[in-house]
């Protein structure tokens, strides 16, 4: 507070040290959250389902590891399951469990796709991000609305361009 020229005594900071570890056990709750645990609850009446399940728009805040700024947006994720299949709430905590970390935007895509590898052992795995990142929109060069996009892709949707093409087709499709 008195390195930004602030004093520190002054009556509207005086429980601002406080507040500040409040809210970051709360923005950095994902260190202590484990990724195996959100997945471990899998179905097998799929009736043989054998496509892939997405879910598009998991809206999201995460923290730049850099600055320490926001950066928020959309993760889309696809899987093609062998015989089960995971609840659909788990992937959108599944990204929460990551986003709540200091983070890069490619490591979290990296991140979530091998915890659904490494954990529900699919055919293959799907992550698009699209955020906007506060250092780089109100800070630097200032560029307001520019968004990042990483994706990361495994098994089929790596070696199958056709099964790549559908998942960005559906992302890219209407939406409500």
């Amino acid at each position: 507070i008195s390195y930004i020229g602030e004093d520190p005594d002054r009556e509207g900071l005086l429980d601002t040290p406080r507040r500040v570890i409040e809210a970051y056990d709360e923005l950095y709750r994902g260190y202590r959250e484990c990724p195996s645990e959100v997945l471990d609850r899998t179905f097998g009446e799929t009736a043989g389902y054998d496509d892939f399940v997405l879910i598009r728009e998991i809206a999201f805040t995460s923290h730049c590891e850099h600055h320490m700024m926001p950066f928020h947006g959309t993760a889309h994720i696809a899987y093609a399951p062998v015989d089960r299949v995971v609840g659909l709430s788990k992937l959108a905590r599944l990204v929460d469990v990551f986003a709540h970390r200091l983070q890069t935007q490619e490591h979290m895509t990296a991140q979530i796709a091998a915890a659904i590898e490494d954990i529900l052992k699919p055919r293959g795995v799907a992550v698009m991000i699209e955020a906007e990142h506060t250092c780089m929109s109100v800070r630097g060069v200032s560029k307001h609305g520019a968004l990042t996009v990483t994706t990361r892709f495994t098994g089929l949707f790596h070696d199958d361009p056709g099964a790549q093409a559908r998942f960005m087709s559906v992302v890219r499709g209407p939406t409500r």
